[in-house]
């Protein structure tokens, strides 16, 4: 068993948008893991990370993506963080991997520089939200096997793109 596609990307990408538009697209269920997280441990993200910090909530993150891959055959979303652990990152190697990549410009007007992402609060959202960036394009960019810039693309306009690129070979002929 393992995902048709699993959606990665930062804030403001497009992933709780296109990934369950992605899943209707190929037929199949979609799963969060943020979802999985919230219903595990019982309270929100922005609250985990408040009160346990943010190597406990890595490592739920880690757990709760490990059990997804290994029993979900939908479209997976994940947290934009969770390639950045190494068991992820080594764990998606196996899998389709979708890059959701979104410019600093179109990913601070979709966040709104939401105070619900606990990793853009602070005094200056715009400069955090381009080190995010920085840092993790590149671990996007390691882990994907589709990558598509969602910048000025209605989220129909990407399914489209990306269910053409994820449908079987067969179905192509």
């Amino acid at each position: 068993m393992s995902p048709r596609a699993v959606v990665v990307g930062p804030p403001g990408s497009g992933k709780s948008t296109v990934g369950p538009l992605l899943a209707a697209a190929l037929g199949v269920e979609f799963r969060d893991s943020d979802d999985d997280i919230v219903a595990r441990a019982g309270r929100s993200i922005s609250d985990i990370f408040a009160e346990d910090g943010e190597p406990a909530f890595r490592a739920l993150e880690e757990e709760a993506v490990a059990t997804a891959l290994a029993e979900h055959e939908g479209v997976l979303s994940l947290g934009g963080g969770a390639p950045l652990t190494p068991g992820t990152r080594a764990r998606l190697a196996e899998h389709t991997v979708v890059f959701l990549n979104v410019g600093l410009a179109a990913g601070v007007q979709r966040t709104g520089l939401s105070g619900a992402r606990p990793l853009l609060a602070g005094v200056n959202p715009r400069a955090t939200f381009k080190k995010l960036l920085d840092e993790r394009v590149p671990v996007y960019r390691e882990v994907a096997t589709v990558e598509v810039v969602t910048d000025e693309r209605t989220p129909a306009e990407i399914v489209a793109d990306l269910a053409a690129r994820l449908a079987p070979a067969e179905a192509k002929e």
